[in-house]
This record gives structure tokens, C-alpha cells and sequence, in this order.
């Protein structure tokens, strides 16, 4: 009797302990498929990249959507929104193209800190499906150092400009000459500047373009409708091309049954003057 036990006993210790193990194996499994379930589509490509140090690199990077397209136009207004108001940091929309129609079509361009990149593509693919993703770079690095150097030109020019100036004996006409050539200095000066603020911002920034269409059973349903619609437009076309060979025709046909009157009046006269002879 005490040898059942201990064997019941035994049995259910191993029973215990196998379903333990099992436990232990099954839950690190179902943590990385919950991590994959709550990781965003946006995510799961590589980062948005950034310039490393450094360097003078400008990103571009093209993403292609595909989702329903009565969805289009909110998708597009959500990104608009978390631009305008800076949600995902330093951020400026360029340029905006929407179709509607049966072939809904949209486009976003927008310069966004590197990271928010990530975010703006996460809330465009909402509901729909990234088909495609391409990351470009410039190297900047060689128009950085000749705008560095041309600013620096002009500043040393500008200075000694300024200096001639100062001096008690100046000339009148060399007084004037000396404002042409401060006034030319400083415009290009500015210009510089302004050239070295636009690749900064080129630099710490990435050009994100968005591209929305619709899913191609929708591309299907509308190319079927287009062409049931041109149906009625060839349809008449070819109507028309009818009507006008006709009316070409008719002209030709009166005068071809007028001459087989004629031949016909003439051979029945001369039937007659030979049955008469």
C-alpha cells in the first residue's frame, strides 16, 4: 500500500514538474509575439536615419502606402495636423497633391526632424499597408566647405573695407566707390549666409514624401468603371465616324446613279432605233 502511494506520489510530482517546465517555455515565446503584435508596421523597418557627426549628409526618404481610399484624405490630414503643430518635433509641410474621384490619389511632402520621422509614417499607414520604402542621401560636405570658405572671403573683405573707410583722408570718389563695393559685399554676404542656413537645415532635417493610393482591388473596380464610362464615349465615336462616311458618300452615290440613268436612257434609245431600222 505504501509502495502505491509513493509511486502516485512520484508520478504526479513529474507530472507537476513537466507542466511547470512547459510553462517557463511558453512564456518567453508569448512575450516576443505580444512584442511583435504592439510593435508599429513604421517601426520594423530601419530607423530614421540622422547625419552622424561630423558629416554632411541630407536623407530623403519615399514611402508608398496602399489602404482604402475613402481613408486617403484623413491619413493625409493627420499627418498635416501632427506637422503644423510640431507634434513630432521641428517639422514644415512643402508641398500637398490630392485626387479624388474613383482613383483617389495623395501625395505629402514635409522636411521633419529625423525624429519624427518615424512618427509621421506610423499615423500615414494607420489602416493601410507600407508597399514600399527608399532612403536616399547627399553628401553636402563639399558645397558646406566652399560656402565656408566664400563667407569667410567676403567677411575678411568686408572688414578691410570697413577699416579703408575709417581713415581720415579718404576721397570723395574713392568714398563712393568704397559704398558700391560694401553694398555688393553685403548682398553676397547675405546671400552666403543664407546658402549655409538652407543646408543646415537640409542636414539636421529629412525630406519625408508620403504616397497614398488605393488598394488594387479598388484599382481593379475602378479600371472596370472607366471602362464601362468610355464605352458610351467610344460607342458614339464610332457613331459619328458612321454618320460622316455616310454623309461623304451620299454626294458620290447621286452622281453615280445619275450617270446609270443616263447609260441606261442611251442604250434604250439605241435598242429602239435599231428595232425600228
Amino acid at each position: 500500500m505504501r509502495s502505491i502511494s509513493r509511486i502516485g506520489w512520484t508520478c504526479l510530482t513529474v507530472v507537476v514538474l513537466a507542466a511547470c517546465a512547459k510553462q517557463d517555455m511558453q512564456a518567453p515565446a508569448a512575450a516576443e509575439a505580444d512584442s511583435a503584435v504592439a510593435l508599429p508596421q513604421a517601426n520594423r523597418g530601419n530607423p530614421a536615419p540622422r547625419a552622424p557627426a561630423g558629416t554632411s549628409l541630407a536623407y530623403e526618404t519615399d514611402i508608398s502606402i496602399q489602404m482604402a481610399g475613402k481613408d486617403i484624405d484623413a491619413r493625409v490630414a493627420a499627418v498635416q495636423s501632427a506637422c503644423f503643430s510640431q507634434a513630432v518635433g521641428d517639422c514644415a509641410v512643402l508641398d500637398v497633391k490630392q485626387q479624388g474621384g474613383d482613383n483617389p490619389f495623395a501625395s505629402i511632402m514635409v522636411r521633419v526632424a529625423p525624429e519624427g520621422v518615424e512618427k509621421l509614417i506610423g499615423s500615414a499607414s494607420q489602416g493601410g499597408e507600407i508597399t514600399s520604402r527608399a532612403t536616399s542621401a547627399e553628401d553636402l560636405a563639399q558645397a558646406v566647405a566652399d560656402n565656408d570658405l566664400r563667407r569667410a572671403r567676403l567677411q575678411n573683405e568686408h572688414k578691410r573695407l570697413l577699416e579703408f573707410q575709417d581713415k581720415p583722408n579718404v576721397k570723395l570718389d574713392e568714398m563712393l566707390r568704397l559704398s558700391e563695393r560694401m553694398a555688393e559685399v553685403e548682398a553676397q554676404l547675405d546671400l552666403a549666409q543664407q546658402s549655409q542656413a538652407q543646408m543646415k537645415r537640409r542636414i539636421d532635417t529629412n525630406l519625408l514624401t508620403l504616397r497614398f493610393s488605393p488598394t488594387g482591388v479598388e484599382e481593379g473596380g475602378s479600371a472596370i468603371g472607366d471602362a464601362l464610362r468610355d464605352s458610351g464615349g467610344i460607342l458614339a465615336g464610332v457613331t459619328a465616324g458612321l454618320i460622316r462616311a455616310a454623309a461623304g458618300l451620299i454626294p458620290i452615290a447621286l452622281v453615280v446613279f445619275l450617270m446609270w440613268l443616263i447609260v441606261r436612257r442611251v442604250l434604250r434609245l439605241r435598242r429602239r432605233a435599231k428595232s425600228s431600222t
